[in-house]
């Protein structure tokens, strides 16, 4: 483990040993489980975004028939 020094506001702080007594912990305890939980999240944001990235990329539509067209999408004229 590694100790760090954080600087807050008098009312922050009050708040904090409010909020991590309502959780019977500490403070400290609070803060780390909340960056802990910060990191995993980018990590799975990062993981998923690597995994979308690499994916090979793959036609829309397996045949070679054209794509619809605007109007049979939306089912209404095309206005001009």
């Amino acid at each position: 483990m590694k100790n760090i020094t954080i600087t807050l506001d008098e009312e922050t702080a009050r708040w904090a040993r409010i909020q991590a007594a309502r959780q019977n912990t500490s403070v400290s305890r609070m803060l780390g489980k909340l960056l802990e939980e910060m990191r995993e999240r980018e990590h799975q944001r990062e993981t998923a975004a690597e995994r979308f990235l690499t994916r090979t990329a793959r036609p829309l539509q397996d045949t070679d028939a054209p794509y619809p067209d605007r109007e049979s999408l939306y089912d209404r004229p095309l206005l001009r």
